[in-house]
C-alpha cells in the first residue's frame, strides 16, 4: 500500500472518525515508528510503519468493496445529526466503511461503499475521469437545442462543467427520459443544469459507475464487487473492462436488507 494520510489510516482501522483522528494526531497521541506525530498533514504506510495510538498498535484491515443500489431519502455520509437513514446502515460488515463519492438524498442508484480510501479517491477525483451514467426523468419535452447546451457544459461557481454525453430515451409534452454520461460531478450537477435550462427534474438514478452496472440489483440491495471489478476500478485506463469479462451476464448473489 502506498503512503497515505495518517488520519485516514486511523479511521479505516476503526480508531474513530477522520475528524476525531485528526484531533488525536494534533494532541500528540499518535506515534509512527516511535516519533510523535502532532502536525497535519501527516503521512504513513500501514504495511511498513509501526503506528501506535494511545499505546495500541494499529494494524491494516481487510479491504472490502460493495456495490449498493441506494434508495431515495438515504444519505451517503457516515454521521447525520438529523438521524436520516444512511447507506452504511444497509451493509452487513464489521469493517468501518464509507461511501466512495456522493449521491444526494433524492438520487437513487449505484454507489460503492468501501474502507479503501485509495480506491475511493480514484472513484471521485476528476483526474481519473471515471464516467458515470444516469437516467434522468424531466418534466416536458426536451429539444435538440437544449441537448446541445447540456452537452457543451455550463459555468457555475465551482467552474465550468465538463462536456457530457446525452441520449434521449423518451420525449413527450408531458415528460422526457434521458441518459446522461458525465466524467465530472459537481454537487447536484444534473439538477442545476436542468434548472438553468428551465426543466424540472422528477427523478435521477445512477445506473453505472464506469462499466459496472446495477444489473438486476434491487433498490436497497447490495453485493460485493467481484475481483475483476475491483481490478478494473483500480486501473488507470478505465475506458473498457478487462478483456474477456462480461459482468452483465454473471449471476451474483445479492442481499436484501430493505424493500423500497
Amino acid at each position: 500500500m502506498a503512503t497515505e494520510r495518517l488520519h485516514k489510516i486511523l479511521a479505516a482501522a476503526g480508531v474513530d472518525s477522520r475528524r476525531n483522528c485528526e484531533q488525536l494526531i494534533l494532541q500528540g497521541l499518535v506515534r509512527v515508528n516511535g516519533k510523535i506525530m502532532d502536525t497535519l498533514p501527516a503521512f504513513a504506510d500501514i504495511d511498513k510503519d509501526v503506528i501506535i495510538v494511545e499505546g495500541r498498535k494499529i494494524h491494516s484491515v481487510k479491504k472490502v468493496y460493495y456495490l449498493f443500489n441506494k434508495p431515495k431519502g438515504v444519505i451517503c455520509t457516515n454521521d447525520d445529526p438529523q438521524g436520516r437513514r444512511k447507506a452504511i446502515d444497509f451493509i452487513d460488515t464489521d469493517q468501518r466503511i464509507f461511501c466512495a463519492g456522493r449521491l444526494d438524498a433524492d438520487t437513487t442508484g449505484a454507489i460503492v461503499l468501501t474502507n479503501d480510501s485509495a480506491l475511493a479517491d480514484r472513484l471521485t477525483h476528476p483526474r481519473y475521469c471515471l464516467e458515470k451514467t444516469y437516467l434522468v426523468e424531466i418534466r416536458g419535452r426536451i429539444t435538440a437545442e437544449i441537448i446541445e447546451k447540456f452537452k457543451k457544459g455550463m459555468w457555475f461557481s465551482e467552474g465550468r462543467t465538463a462536456p457530457a454525453k446525452l441520449k434521449v430515451l423518451k420525449s413527450s409534452e408531458k415528460e422526457s427520459v434521458i441518459e446522461v454520461k458525465i466524467r465530472q460531478s459537481l454537487n447536484r450537477q444534473i439538477q442545476r443544469i436542468m434548472a438553468r435550462l428551465d426543466y424540472k427534474v422528477m427523478a435521477i438514478k445512477r445506473t453505472h459507475i464506469g462499466n459496472i452496472s446495477l444489473h438486476h440489483l434491487a433498490i436497497g440491495d447490495y453485493r460485493p464487487l467481484t475481483a475483476s471489478e475491483i481490478e478494473y476500478l483500480k486501473k488507470e485506463n478505465r475506458a473498457e473492462m478487462p478483456a474477456g469479462r462480461n459482468f452483465r451476464k454473471k449471476r451474483i448473489k445479492t442481499h436484501r436488507n430493505f424493500k423500497f
